[in-house]
């Protein structure tokens, strides 16, 4: 009787995150302001590394890529509206911020993932990795923009002569 008790339970605990993270993922799926859409992601995305650390260490590497993937699919989705609500980075750089902080810590979780994962699953993983460092870069040229076209054609101020 008390097996079936530790096993309900069981049962129940690793399904709990199974429909938080469905239910965080149909939140973000529906929220069209870039703002909220922005939040929505920092807190899937912690519910997705937990899901995906869970799974890793159960061996299950294709759910880990399934959820690295479903995780920059998001990011994506997230900047492409952030772009089009607010295209001025510059004047409203918050939620720009916010993202690319949430971007450079999924690229952390990614590059330790691939650290332990086997040689047979890491091209996915590569793959979005490689994905998350063009979205961050993207980001980071939005919040901090060249001032000048080419900064080689810029000229030093003119020395005086005494």
């Amino acid at each position: 009787m008390s097996l079936l008790i530790l096993a309900a339970l069981l049962g129940r605990a690793t399904a709990f995150p199974a429909d938080k993270l469905k239910e965080l993922q149909e939140h973000f799926d529906h929220d069209t302001h870039a703002g909220t859409k922005v939040k929505d992601l920092q807190k899937l995305a912690v519910a997705q590394f937990e899901a995906a650390t869970t799974a890793g260490n159960a061996g299950d590497y294709m759910t880990v890529g399934f959820i690295f993937e479903k995780y920059r699919d998001n990011v994506r989705a997230a900047f492409e509206l952030l772009k089009k609500q607010e295209p001025d980075a510059d004047r409203h750089p918050n939620n720009f911020r916010q993202l690319e902080l949430g971007v450079r810590q999924g690229i952390r979780e990614v590059e330790d993932t691939m650290l332990v994962s086997p040689e047979p699953v890491r091209p996915p993983l590569e793959i979005v990795h490689k994905d998350l460092i063009q979205i961050d870069y993207a980001l980071i040229n939005l919040l901090f923009p060249r001032r000048t076209k080419d900064p080689a054609k810029v000229l030093p101020p003119a020395e005086s002569k005494p």
